[in-house]
C-alpha cells in the first residue's frame, strides 16, 4: 500500500514510519523535505497543489499545532494549523484516488475534563483553542462525506514513545533526580496511549475493512500518577518517594509557580493530577480484538527505556 503521511518528521510520524515502512511505501508531507527514517520522499505542502505528489492508497494526517501548556501560542495559530491544514489535506483526499483517510484529532476535542469514562457518544465540549481547533477540523470532515471511501477520526489520549516530548518527560526528569513526588494526595487515574498500540491500530485501519467513524484511542488500563511514578522508579532502579502533601498547599505552590514561570504552574498541576479515562472499546470491537497488544505498564516501560538511552 502507498501511504502519504503529513507531519511525518514529528514524534508520532517518525514512529509510524518505523512501524509501517517494512510493508508499505511511505511518502511524507512536511515543512521540510529531507529523505530520512525510511521515507521514500517528503514533499512540501505546496507540492500538493502543484500536482507533484504521486497517487497513494491512504492518507494519514498528523500535522498540527500541539497543545501549549504554557499558554503562549495565539489562538489563531491553532486554527490556521489544526483546522486549516486539515481542510487542505482533506480536500486533497476527496479529489484524489486514495481510499482511506486517518485524521489524528485529540481526546481534548471531545472534552477538556472527564467525569466517569469518555466515550465517542459524548457531545463535544472542548475548552481552549487547541481542542476547539481540532473539533472544527472534525466538523469539516464530517460535513464533507467521502462517498465510497473510508474516513477515520482518531481521538488519542496522551501519546508516549521514543522521541516523546511533554509532561511525561518533565515527570521523568523530576523523578530521575531523586526529587520526592509531592502530589501523592491527588488520587487520579488517566488513560495513556502507547505508540506501539497506536501503530497497531493505524495498521489495522489501513489493512482491514473498518467502518468509517470517530474512535477513541488509548491503552486498556488507566493509571494513576502515583502508579506512573512507581513505574518510572522501577525503570531507574530506584525506590519511589511519594509525599502526600495537602492539596491546598500544592495548589498554592502551583499558583506561585505560574507567577514566577516555574515548571509547576496551575495548568501543569491539573494535567498531572486530573482524572481522564477514555474508553477504547469501540476501536477494539471494530478491529475484532479483545485487548491491545501492549499492556499500559509495558508501553510506559518502553518509553522510559528510550528516555534512559537518550
Amino acid at each position: 500500500m502507498k501511504i502519504l503521511i503529513t507531519g511525518i518528521h514529528g514524534f508520532v510520524g517518525s514512529n509510524l514510519v518505523a512501524a509501517l515502512k517494512e510493508n508499505h511505501t511511505i511518502y511524507g508531507v512536511d515543512i521540510v523535505s529531507p529523505v530520512k527514517n525510511g521515507v521514500f520522499y517528503t514533499f512540501s505542502w505546496d507540492d500538493l497543489d502543484a500536482g507533484q505528489v504521486p497517487a497513494v492508497d491512504a492518507i494519514i494526517h498528523l500535522a498540527g499545532k500541539a497543545h501549549d501548556t504554557k499558554n503562549q501560542a495565539a489562538a489563531e495559530v491553532y486554527f490556521k494549523v489544526n483546522t486549516g491544514l486539515t481542510q487542505t489535506i482533506y480536500d486533497y483526499f476527496l479529489r484524489s484516488s486514495a481510499q482511506k483517510f486517518i485524521f489524528f484529532s485529540t481526546a481534548k476535542a471531545a472534552a477538556d475534563r472527564v467525569e466517569g469514562v469518555l466515550t465517542e457518544e459524548v457531545t463535544p465540549s472542548p475548552v481552549g483553542p487547541y481542542g476547539e481547533s481540532k473539533i472544527k477540523a472534525e466538523e469539516y470532515i464530517i460535513s464533507h462525506p467521502a462517498d465510497g471511501k473510508q474516513v477515520y477520526i482518531l481521538r488519542p489520549c496522551m501519546i508516549h514513545g521514543p522521541g516523546n516530548k511533554g509532561n511525561l518527560n518533565l515527570l521523568y526528569s523530576v523523578v530521575s533526580k531523586g526529587i520526592p513526588w509531592p502530589l501523592g494526595a491527588f488520587e487520579n487515574r488517566r488513560t495513556f496511549t502507547s505508540i506501539d498500540n497506536l501503530s497497531f491500530v493505524v495498521s489495522g485501519l489501513l489493512t482491514k475493512d473498518v467502518q468509517s467513524g470517530i474512535y477513541n484511542m488509548g491503552d486498556d488500563e488507566a493509571l494513576s500518577t502515583n502508579e506512573l511514578i512507581e513505574v518510572i522508579c522501577e525503570s531507574l532502579g530506584k525506590k519511589a518517594h511519594i509525599w502526600k502533601l495537602p492539596k491546598g498547599l500544592m495548589n498554592g505552590v502551583a499558583k506561585l509557580g505560574g507567577c514566577l514561570h516555574l515548571p509547576l504552574d496551575p495548568e501543569r498541576l491539573r494535567k498531572l493530577t486530573e482524572n481522564y479515562i477514555s474508553s477504547n472499546a469501540k476501536i477494539k470491537a471494530a478491529l475484532g480484538i479483545e485487548k491491545m497488544p501492549v499492556d499500559a505498564r509495558e508501553g510506559l516501560r518502553r518509553t522510559l527505556a528510550a528516555f534512559k538511552e537518550k
